[in-house]
């Protein structure tokens, strides 16, 4: 059996070394010209950064055995500082009761008391947009300080434009209780994940894991081919049968596995009729712009990242690397800093030259007065297209038909956070990847891949639920 993976990110990877462990012969298609997708590493200014922040964590054995087997003993445990960045003052994630009453003032802290009083008298009902999702959790005061400027600089749409179910992924289990417990009595083991204070890290950045798997990979006969993007997949009717690269060559395959972005995938089959395609072409995605400068301070802000709340700047979110692994710096006294920026392809950021965004960060970073003018030297970009699928009103019947679509096609399957239109985190399309290789060796739809988070917990914390198919 001859398996082609689309695509060398975590989800692509973690179904090649799957199969390349059984003898499965593997062969990945990577356009860019490393391996690794949203969580490569790379050397900058004598130091190694990631793409953004990405942190590891799972309660999955199966995902954490998985990470670890390719991780070995290579990594730290970083304590997590991950803070709210508002009118200048440092806001604690999670909330702590009197560095929220502190920052905001007592006023303001009372109005977020009795605006999620009165949240909670308002008859229930089924919340259609994220707006209403979170205020009726948090109360409108806290929602607008904490999640609206921040989610509508990230999606580029307004909060009532953005589903719910965004909303229950992302925030599901995390309420104003919680908060609120967590605040006067410390949490526990049962406090939400997305709040958990320590995590693995790999030593050498967060891609060093995803390299060890192409090498693993590459050791037990598999074949990956870098800077080699794929025009679309062939097919006979509903069968895949090969996919066409962009110089022309067609690679005929017993078996395909595309973490390419799934709208573009089922819009190169000609065998899906006109509504599918018309779908798959309406479908959002938003881009990332990430800026690095290197400052010439080793004394910044201590957070492993910081979100941005300053409507007087356009940068989301700032990521410190110093603050990860001691093994990154590499003796270096800089601080390299990344600032996020997020674009849809219209946008007039997304087609900024590299000079004007680097200038722009070193504005935004100057206004926002978390560095001394004069320390920031150089700057770098990366530009990431299609970083993150828009989850806006009415999204999820159309994927649920763009899924069922997929579902009628043969010897293919989609996974990944392009490739299944799904915010994955990395412990999901690690899990997709490891379900996906499942079925193909059972030769049966063993495990619903459309499945992985999508579960009532959030997936980091999740136990193993998802029960096997035939």
């Amino acid at each position: 059996m001859k398996v082609g993976i689309i695509g060398a990110g975590p989800a692509g990877l973690a179904c090649g070394a799957a199969l390349a462990s059984k003898g499965v012969e593997v062969e990945i298609f990577e356009s860019a010209p490393e391996v690794g997708g949203m969580t490569k590493s790379f050397e900058l200014w004598g130091q190694q950064v990631d793409l953004g922040p990405h942190r590891f964590f799972s309660a999955n054995q199966e995902v954490n055995r998985f990470w670890s087997h390719f991780t070995g003993k290579d990594y730290v445990m970083v304590d997590r500082l991950t803070r709210i960045y508002y009118q200048k003052k440092f806001f604690l994630y999670p909330v702590k009761a009197m560095n929220a009453l502190t920052n905001l003032g007592f006023f303001a802290a009372a109005q977020c008391v009795f605006s999620y009083m009165a949240a909670q008298l308002k008859p229930k009902g089924q919340e259609q947009n994220f707006e209403e999702w979170v205020s009726r959790r948090f109360g409108y005061k806290l929602y607008s300080i904490f999640f609206k400027t921040y989610s509508e600089r990230l999606w580029g749409i307004p909060c009532t434009e953005l589903d719910a179910d965004f909303a229950r992924q992302r925030i599901k289990g995390l309420n104003m209780w919680e908060v609120i417990r967590d605040a006067i009595f410390g949490g526990g083991s049962k406090r939400h994940k997305t709040l958990l204070d320590r995590f693995a890290y790999p030593q050498n950045g967060a891609g060093e894991p995803y390299e060890k798997m192409a090498d693993y990979i590459r050791e037990h006969g598999g074949k990956i081919h870098l800077s080699t993007p794929v025009k679309r997949i062939v097919t006979e009717g509903l069968k895949a049968t090969a996919i066409e690269l962009e110089d022309g060559t067609v690679k005929e395959l017993d078996q395909i596995v595309s973490t390419a972005p799934f709208t573009d995938m089922l819009m190169s089959i000609p065998a899906l009729d006109s509504r599918i395609h018309k779908i798959a072409s309406e479908m959002i995605y938003r881009n990332t712009t990430l800026v690095y400068l290197r400052v010439e301070d080793s004394t910044l802000f201590k957070d492993n990242w910081l979100y941005i709340h300053d409507p007087s700047v356009q940068v989301g979110r700032i990521t410190n690397f110093r603050n990860w692994s001691p093994f990154m710096l590499h003796g270096s006294k800089d601080s390299i800093l990344a600032l996020e920026y997020w674009s849809s392809d219209d946008d007039k950021m997304w087609h900024m030259t590299d000079e004007e965004m680097i200038e722009l960060a070193r504005e935004d970073i100057l206004r926002t007065g978390l560095v001394r003018k004069g320390t920031v030297k150089e700057g770098h970009i990366e530009r990431l297209h299609r970083s993150y699928p828009v989850y806006n009103s009415g999204y999820g019947k159309k994927v649920e038909e763009l899924q069922n679509a997929a579902d009628r096609l043969e010897n293919i399957c989609f996974i990944g956070r392009n490739g299944s239109f799904k915010y994955n985190n990395q412990d999901h399309s690690l899990l997709m990847g490891i379900y996906a290789a499942k079925n193909i060796l059972a030769g049966y739809k063993k495990y619903d891949l459309w499945k992985v988070n999508t579960d009532g917990e959030y997936q980091e914390g999740a136990k193993q639920t998802m029960k096997s198919e035939k």
